[in-house]
């Protein structure tokens, strides 16, 4: 009788580890589906998106106030559509500046808001009209390298 006791907690003990474990990787992973609050969609253009992927988080002042939810690319404008998830409780006016930002030197890119001071919020399905593409590495110091390469050009003559 002890024994079987003693084997009942356990078990139960492994199954709350195991529980926790799930929901930790959930959250960790961004794929929580759990506690799910009321949310509006959103549509932003942008150039180049690098490497924005899809559950990136859209970020106001440095607070996390969606996800995007799709990125796909437009025959029309040969350009980015990017379509978030914003949580109800947080509305920006319709001017809202759209930006795609990193998260530290090499980190993971992320859509920056930062509001306007226009007196009409956006509603589920508006378009943010002005948008700033990602910043590539890469473009960065291709450029740095061939504007010295051009300076030494120039003074060697």
């Amino acid at each position: 009788m002890q024994r079987t006791t003693m084997d009942l907690w356990v078990g139960f003990f492994v199954l709350l580890g195991i529980g926790a474990l799930l929901i930790l990787s959930l959250k960790v992973g961004n794929l929580s589906t759990y506690g799910a609050k009321q949310s509006y969609g959103l549509v932003g253009n942008f150039e180049n998106i690098g490497g924005l992927k899809v559950r990136a988080p859209v970020k106001s002042a440095g607070v996390v106030v969606g996800r995007v939810t799709d990125i796909q690319f437009s025959l029309e404008t040969y350009d980015a559509v990017v379509t978030m998830r914003i949580g109800s409780d947080f509305t920006f006016p319709k001017d809202t500046f759209a930006s795609i930002l990193t998260a530290g030197l090499l980190g993971e890119q992320y859509i920056g808001l930062d509001a306007g001071g226009d007196e009409t919020m956006l509603k589920d399905g508006d378009k943010i009209m002005i948008t700033n593409s990602a910043i590539v590495l890469e473009e960065m110091i291709g450029r740095f390298l061939f504007d010295k390469a051009a300076e030494d050009d120039d003074e060697s003559f």
